[in-house]
């Protein structure tokens, strides 16, 4: 992997972790197109994703703040108080992803190495639920609820396939099940930090039992580097442009892309 090949790869990553295009499936077109094998490269994978976690942080640094004071306050008379249900609700969102992550893991990394034409259908899967949540108009609510946060979960557990935008899938059944846009995107953001480092976990114990080699392939320390600082800082830029396109309901756009390269993908196979 050159210097050019991990400034792109990282860009990529950090913006379309955030964007409803799907950050897995960009990676797979690109590595394609490029001729670069980034999905076998843990160390790469692993420094890019810990990129996309702290730009979350710094942007939304005064929310996490607020959850943390909140969280070792004591509770009302009527139990958790609003910053113990949020990270009640996080938890709760985390449990089907986990459960994916656990035990259907090797299953999930065979359909990764599937090729294009499953990108482009789940592309497809992407572009068709943002349509459906622009124009679905159900009843705003307030706060959302613990059920809800365990059905946006379901949503990122769908997500582990390539080409079903984790922020997207994420956010368009949040928007389907009622919750207001001020509060989705933020939510939708936090709950997704404890998988993608549970991720990198994973991906770290792996690349201890294949050894430094095979961790490292033929990346550099100066590639590293340069796609670790690319992720973070479109990662940054991509996270602060999605909460307010969230707030002015413009995913329709990223449906319509997200149709066009998934129906090109599945065209240039055809043919």
């Amino acid at each position: 992997m050159t210097n050019t090949d991990a400034l792109l790869m990282g860009v990529l990553q950090g913006l379309t972790e955030y964007l409803p295009v799907s950050s897995s499936g960009h990676l797979a077109i690109a590595s394609n197109l490029l001729g670069v094998d980034g999905e076998s490269n843990l160390t790469f994978i692993v420094a890019v994703h810990v990129a996309t976690v702290l730009s979350t942080l710094v942007i939304l640094f005064k929310e996490i703040v607020w959850i943390f004071k909140g969280l070792f306050q004591p509770t009302g008379p009527n139990g958790m108080n609003k910053e113990q249900k949020y990270v009640m609700n996080i938890i709760v969102s985390m449990i089907p992803v986990g459960i994916v992550g656990v035990f259907f893991k090797d299953y999930v990394e065979e359909i990764f190495g599937s090729g294009l034409l499953v990108v482009g259908f789940c592309l497809l899967i992407t572009a068709s639920l943002l349509t459906f949540s622009y124009f679905a108009k159900p009843r705003q609510k307030e706060t959302i609820s613990m059920k809800d946060a365990f059905i946006i979960g379901l949503a990122q557990a769908v997500a582990v396939l390539p080409g079903v935008s984790r922020s997207g899938s994420t956010i368009a059944t949040g928007l389907i099940l009622g919750n207001k846009k001020e509060t989705l995107a933020q939510f939708s953001f936090l709950m997704v930090i404890p998988p993608i480092l549970g991720e990198a976990l994973l991906d770290l114990i792996k690349a201890a039992k294949e050894g430094a080699e095979a961790a490292i392939g033929d990346l550099s320390l100066s590639a590293l580097c340069i796609g670790f600082v690319a992720a973070f800082i479109s990662g940054c830029l991509a996270c602060k442009w999605m909460i307010n396109i969230v707030k002015k309901g413009k995913l329709i756009y990223f449906a319509i892309y997200c149709a066009l390269v998934g129906l090109t993908l599945i065209i240039s196979h055809a043919f």
